[in-house]
């Protein structure tokens, strides 16, 4: 019950480093003279925890890291875990320059729900004093050797001891593989940071190096800006052609609906049997030629009259009014232009009553 406590304590709380009371206390308590084997760790059947340690760089503390630190946690049923964590000198002498200092990656690591104890200024390699100082039962890394100058693995001697406990790396996650994306993407980076207020002093660029980044990101800011107002653009003509087009579909149901389409195939049918069968030729014509109704016929019929007079008068002696140097009677010239009327009226049957009367007295007037 007081086990789980502390656990709960633990993950509520950040973990304490070796030299606070909280740690100084848990390790007290330990009986070390108790040494456990790696089976009785293993089936649980230990009188105090069993204190397994991890050590590391954790610089750019990911879920690598976090990971190594989970499975060194759940090895055994029971653990304290201990992680040790080397300072900035022993770092960047033995392994390179950090992204984070060493205070950084103390917090880091003293975060992560799985450490119960940080140790400060780790050690490279592990002395049997550390190890007795911090009452360590198994120490926890990677199977891989980690060479270092005079060894070709660190780890070897815990190993033989049987107070090593092996971890799976990660892969395709590493401080290193951070790096290099950062590195990869510079530019884009940087443009970032000076996009955010920082300063080409604090970014380490030069002035000109500035101007370049800033000219590219307020090119940035202007492509955004116009793909945002040519989207908006997009849904404007879209809704509006969707507005659009259900007035179109109404207008043309209005137009071509059944019953409106039954009405133009009927007027197109007549129209089209119109076409097909012209009428015929207009009635009252002359030799082929239309009267217009309602035309005045005297005028025509003076013109033949004349016409018919001159022609019986002969054309041989030159006298108009004789036959053979005789004068013809005024009744047989009558009678041929009544004649001559009368063939005209049989071929015009729709000239009028009233044209018929004037006709009859203008024949009137000329056989007197």
């Amino acid at each position: 019950m007081c086990d789980k406590i502390e656990k709960e304590c633990t993950i509520c709380k950040p973990a304490p480093y070796s030299h606070d009371e909280e740690a100084m206390l848990e390790r007290d308590r330990c009986d070390y003279t108790q040494r456990i084997t790696y089976q009785m760790a293993r089936s649980g059947q230990t009188t105090r925890r069993v204190r397994v340690y991890a050590d590391g760089i954790y610089d750019l503390f990911h879920q690598g890291h976090a990971r190594q630190l989970m499975q060194a946690k759940n090895i055994f049923p029971n653990v304290y875990l201990i992680v040790g964590v080397c300072n900035d000198e022993l770092t960047h002498r033995m392994k390179g320059r950090t992204v984070m200092n060493g205070f950084e990656r103390y917090e880091g690591v003293r975060h992560c729900r799985y450490v119960d104890e940080i140790v400060q200024n780790a050690p490279w390699t592990l002395s049997d004093e550390f190890i007795a100082d911090n009452k360590i039962d198994f120490v926890a890394h990677d199977d891989i050797p980690y060479v270092t100058d005079g060894m070709d693995d660190i780890y070897a001697p815990l190993k033989a001891r049987g107070m090593f406990v092996a971890t799976e790396r990660t892969e395709g996650v590493s401080t290193s593989d951070i790096v290099a994306r950062i590195v990869k993407d510079y530019d884009l980076y940087v443009r970032r940071n000076l996009a955010r207020g920082y300063s080409a002093k604090e970014l380490n660029v030069s002035f000109l190096s500035e101007k370049k980044f800033r000219l590219q990101n307020k090119m940035d800011e202007l492509k955004s800006r116009g793909k945002r107002e040519l989207s908006k653009v997009k849904v404007d003509i879209i809704t509006k052609w969707e507005e659009k087009s259900r007035e179109f579909i109404d207008t043309f149901l209005l137009l071509f609906g059944r019953e409106n389409l039954n009405h133009l195939w009927n007027e197109s049918k007549g129209k089209l049997l119109q076409a097909l069968s012209p009428p015929g030729s207009p009635s009252g014509s002359v030799n082929g030629d239309d009267t217009e109704g309602g035309e005045d016929y005297s005028e025509t019929i003076d013109e033949y009259l004349e016409m018919a007079e001159k022609l019986s008068g002969g054309s041989g002696s030159g006298s108009s009014g004789s036959l053979n140097g005789k004068q013809r009677p005024k009744q047989k010239r009558s009678s041929l232009a009544r004649r001559s009327y009368q063939s005209l009226q049989s071929r015009s049957p729709d000239l009028e009553a009233d044209g018929d009367e004037d006709a009859d007295a203008e024949y009137e007037r000329r056989s007197d």
